[in-house]
């Protein structure tokens, strides 16, 4: 399973530091099943975003994937990469840039052709070979032709895709400068939320978040004090506020911090793939819940 990791602290801007590997203890110490790419994107204060990405797995570059990355933005977006589709190069890392927004993708689209031909002239907008990337651009063409409404825009590129295409999961993580939005579809893979407190559950403690596999570490001491929403594959720390999407649920945080969660897509995908239809692809670099 690829790590999401989404955060948002709007309106404010705050520091936090991450980790994309968590040293030795990590799960590059363990196993040649390795990363084949992390990244992490912020945005500075201007509101341009900055993507700072690795595709080298960690064995090979334990330096990009260890070293701790103190940034300040609004809203953050990290991402560690097991490859379905794409090579291990620069180019088919998350997250993925387009017209001002971030976006990274945990799961797996196939008939990549027929999700080319829906993208029209928003092909020339692909850079690398992943599914991620073309979901992003679908994604990008649906809220251009929804006048900028990002929901409506997800709404119909997702609709779309569970209609066309075959599909293991399409959970994300989106962000622009001020807002988030998160989506998780359908039941394969969980995504789940923390509208944290400010200074979490005892009231006065930093934000110290680690996934069980230690494949992305967050901390943050600005939010001892300040409210944020989180997103992540798997509950990341002891707070008992951390509650599970609900297959087609549409998670959106405003820039003053107000989340709305709205069913988008109720149906299930029209062809459904299930884990066990890869099977038969160990060794190929395909592996369930991967991108």
């Amino acid at each position: 399973m690829c790590r999401l990791f989404g955060m948002s602290a709007a309106p404010h801007r705050v520091h936090a530091t991450f980790w994309l590997l968590d040293a030795q203890d990590s799960l590059a110490q363990q196993s040649r099943r390795m990363p084949d790419g992390t990244g992490l994107g912020t945005f500075t204060a201007d509101g341009s975003p900055r993507v700072e990405k690795q595709p080298v797995a960690a064995y090979e570059d334990s330096k990009f994937a260890w070293e701790a990355k103190e940034r300040e933005s609004s809203t953050f977006i990290a991402h560690v990469r097991y490859a379905t589709t794409g090579a291990n190069n620069l180019a088919d890392t998350h997250p993925f840039e387009l017209k001002g927004r971030l976006f990274a993708h945990n799961g797996v689209i196939e008939d990549l052709p027929a999700l080319e031909a829906e993208l029209g002239d928003y092909r020339d907008l692909v850079r690398g070979d992943t599914d991620s990337e073309r979901y992003f651009a679908l994604i990008t063409r649906h809220i251009d032709e929804h006048d900028g409404d990002v929901a409506a825009g997800i709404a119909a590129a997702v609709g779309w895709i569970a209609d066309n295409l075959r599909v293991l999961s399409l959970n994300f993580v989106l962000a622009d400068a001020r807002e988030l939005w998160a989506f998780r579809y359908p039941d394969t893979d969980d995504l789940m939320v923390l509208r944290r407190r400010p200074g979490g559950p005892s009231g006065r403690r930093h934000l110290e978040h680690s996934s069980s596999a230690g494949t992305v570490r967050a901390r943050s001491g600005a939010l001892a004090t300040l409210p944020a929403v989180v997103i992540a594959t798997e509950q990341m720390d002891e707070d008992p506020d951390w509650e599970s999407l609900c297959p087609g649920e549409l998670l959106h945080v405003s820039p003053d911090q107000e989340v709305t969660r709205t069913m988008i897509i109720e149906r299930q995908p029209r062809h459904r793939l299930a884990l066990e239809d890869f099977a038969g692809r160990a060794g190929t670099g395909q592996s369930p819940s991967g991108t």
